[in-house]
């Protein structure tokens, strides 16, 4: 799908539609982005600048911030971030599709996460918003995504179609925008450091 399609279907979608979870109960909804929390405070450094791309209405944003991360809430979907302001108030936050996210941050930061962003998008998109996020974090911060592999990849057509992509595809824009591949076990995600392009 493509960024616009995207931004449509969230900016329409009800928030029970948001994750999973959240058909189980909103208890389970929250624990889910509590647990998501604690796994990525095993990676990001203790009270660096985070930005959640795709943050949707904050269910790991805010529980990074209790955690003590200085967090900025960034989604491309208004209504989205209107539920987080109803919920967090106090965060800043983004409206942005993640290719202009460092101008519209204003400044580098330490690391970006963005779960359940990419799996959504065409090539394409995912590869523009992967530029996007990498070049709003600072050299040897840290890209966070749910970037997923398959041994046989292919393009989600719509939008309950997840996108898979091959190690090589992902290695290729890795070297061409400057992202190392860090072996972090345990999470579900991939972890990224920011380096020097080429």
């Amino acid at each position: 799908m493509s960024i616009d399609s995207v931004i449509d279907a969230w900016n329409e979608a009800d928030p029970s539609a948001i994750h999973p979870t959240r058909g189980i109960s909103e208890e389970a909804y929250q624990a889910s982005g509590q647990n998501q929390a604690a796994l990525l405070a095993t990676v990001l450094p203790e009270g660096c600048r985070v930005v959640d791309f795709g943050c949707g209405d904050g269910r790991v944003a805010i529980p990074l911030g209790r955690m003590g991360y200085r967090v900025t809430a960034a989604d491309s979907s208004e209504n989205m971030l209107r539920r987080f302001r109803e919920r967090a108030n106090a965060y800043p936050t983004v409206l942005t599709d993640g290719t202009d996210l460092h101008e519209k941050l204003g400044h580098k930061t330490d690391a970006v996460i963005s779960l359940a962003v990419l799996i959504h998008h065409s090539y394409e998109a995912g590869e523009r918003i992967i530029e996007g996020l990498r070049t709003a974090v600072r050299a040897n911060g840290l890209l966070i995504l749910d970037w997923p592999v398959a041994n046989e990849p292919r393009e989600g057509g719509g939008w309950i179609n997840v996108t898979t992509w091959s190690r090589e595809q992902q290695d290729e824009i890795c070297q061409r925008i400057g992202l190392k591949r860090l072996d972090e076990p345990g999470l579900p995600w991939a972890v990224f450091r920011a380096v020097k392009a080429g």
